[in-house]
């Protein structure tokens, strides 16, 4: 049952105006995740403006509530709502929303100031209908997702790291205090306040990425320039030992430049479980395939159009010019370890026009199919948004068509995401692989896994494992499996890129090689921003104090 925070909490937010909730069982449904591991809430509060947030803080400062602030909360595989320790107060900032700066974006000023609530969606459509000249890194994750939670937890955009696209941070701290980073401390007024992403100084902004010192509560986001021409490069990898021949040679494509995006190499698994459900919908809903039928032929039309081990997937932009010439490099480079096809919006739109005519020819139809489920895929590529990963999940465990993406962490779909860092060097980052592969297969795991070259010098490895939260055999076994996992990538002497709540305890624990001193140096820039350990306590950092009701 969820906790219940101080009456003197609840009343002094009450009074000032701020929404707040602590019925028992909408705050159960609000910690419901999809990794199944949850910790009951004390309340949940949803403050809209920038004051209230420090409102909050400061009551919950004065009554020792913890607080466990979200974007939308959709980090989904990773814990969601729940936070990693018990008794906290939800902080909602799903209701902070605003484009700061909408009417000043532009090609001569790239720089949206975003509050957390504000979705990858909103802000995509924004910049379409006001700003077409420019995009930003979107993630593979969907449309109702934060822009600003998945930069803060250090996600990977396909364009590359999406802490790199952050600065200027607005933060409430722990204290209730005002920070801003960088040359934001200028005020608003000054014209390099928004535009010169490292500051002077100390560069204070790093410690707010995956760091639990305050409370974001908005940033400057770098935009894109949008190219003349646009492509992405789908890369076929034939043969499982073609593998570390190929990481090593997209390392040093990425190194010369031909490949700056982020590269991302699924196995047959993770593409597969991503274009399955779309093509059963299409099957069914356009060439009248009988519901029954159309799994199969959906996996038929997959072993046609995506039968490789591995498949790669990179976004290319430029002039055609440079385009043509970084296709060129590309294959020259690859030769016959990997087959590239070159996928454009025109190429897509072309097949799916045709999709009344072509869908019911026999011989045409995986291809028609195969177009539209790709479409969305593409246009992550290409800086476009989709929730079709999301709608995919949501479908194979039998949530309705037309359900809204939320209700992912109240389906059946159980998932939980182990992502260890990995060199940059094929040989090593394979066989790290395989002993998880190994390690996934005692426990009768699949390990759907995508291979992202994020940097010039690592990739990180996004593996999620699968299983039916209905199933309570195949609930613990994917729980076991999945810290089974943990241990064994500290035990290559590897390390997660991104934890999910669950893994608080544990990672802040280690102590391997130098860690311990890292842990206890993290804790102690803790008590200089929140000396209560009011902001997510246990998140990312030790936990300071025990001693609260």
């Amino acid at each position: 049952m969820p906790l219940r925070a101080p009456e003197a909490f609840f009343t002094r937010l009450a009074n000032a105006g701020i929404p707040i909730d602590a019925d028992p069982d909408r705050l159960a449904r609000a910690t419901q995740n999809i990794t199944t591991r949850e910790q009951p809430l004390a309340g949940r509060v949803t403050p809209r403006t920038v004051d209230e947030v420090r409102a909050v803080v400061l009551a919950a400062f004065d009554t020792n509530v913890p607080l466990y602030p979200v974007s939308t909360g959709l980090n989904w595989g990773y814990g969601s709502r729940s936070p990693a320790t018990a008794g906290c107060v939800l902080v909602d900032l799903s209701a902070m929303r605003a484009i700061r700066n909408a009417d000043d974006i532009g090609p001569d000023n790239p720089v949206a100031i975003i509050e957390p609530g504000v979705t990858q969606g909103q802000l995509a459509d924004y910049l379409a209908e006001h700003v077409p000249s420019v995009y930003f890194n979107v993630t593979g994750s969907a449309r109702e997702t934060s822009v600003l939670g998945a930069s803060l937890d250090r996600g990977v955009g396909y364009f590359g790291p999406r802490r790199d696209d952050v600065f200027g941070l607005e933060i409430v701290t722990g204290t209730a205090e005002l920070l801003y980073t960088g040359l934001r401390r200028l005020g608003e007024d000054s014209p390099i306040a928004t535009c010169h992403p490292y500051g002077l100084g100390p560069q204070l902004d790093g410690l707010f990425f995956q760091g639990n010192y305050g409370i974001v509560t908005s940033a400057c986001l770098r935009l894109r320039p949008r190219q003349a021409c646009h492509v992405a490069v789908s890369i076929g990898i034939p043969r499982e030992d073609d593998l570390p021949g190929v990481i090593d040679t997209l390392a040093h494509l990425k190194r010369g430049g031909a490949l700056p995006a982020v590269t991302h190499i699924g196995n047959r698994a993770r593409t597969h479980a991503t274009l399955h459900e779309s093509v059963v919908r299409f099957l069914v809903d356009e060439c009248g395939v009988a519901p029954g039928n159309a799994p199969a032929e959906a996996d038929d039309v997959l072993r046609r159009v995506a039968p490789h081990p591995w498949t790669g997937l990179a976004g290319i932009a430029g002039t055609r010019a440079q385009v043509r010439a970084a296709i060129r490099a590309i294959r020259a480079a690859l030769g016959r370890r990997a087959q590239l096809r070159v996928v454009t919006d025109r190429l897509l739109d072309t097949a799916i026009s045709l999709r009344g005519v072509l869908g019911r020819i026999g011989p045409l139809r995986p291809l028609v199919a195969a177009a539209v489920a790709t479409k969305p895929l593409h246009g992550l590529a290409t800086g476009v948004p989709s929730s079709i990963a999301v709608r995919n999940l949501m479908l194979k465990f039998g949530s309705a068509a037309d359900a809204p993406v939320g209700e992912l962490d109240t389906s059946r779909c159980g998932l939980m995401y182990i992502c260890p860092v990995l060199p940059l060097r094929g040989m090593a980052s394979v066989g790290a692989l395989h002993r998880l592969q190994g390690v996934a297969e005692r426990f009768g795991h699949t390990l759907y896994t995508t291979l992202n070259i994020e940097t010039d010098l690592t990739l990180v490895a996004v593996i999620n494992l699968l299983f039916d939260r209905g199933d309570a055999a195949d609930t613990a076994r994917a729980q076991e499996c999945a810290d089974a996992l943990l241990a064994d990538i500290e035990a290559q002497g590897l390390s997660v890129y991104r934890a999910r709540a669950d893994m608080m305890s544990y990672i802040a624990a280690d102590t391997r090689g130098h860690s311990q001193a890292f842990w206890q140096h993290v804790a102690d820039l803790k008590r200089v921003f929140d000396p209560r350990d009011i902001i997510a306590p246990g998140r990312y950092n030790r936990v300071l104090r025990e001693d609260r009701p």
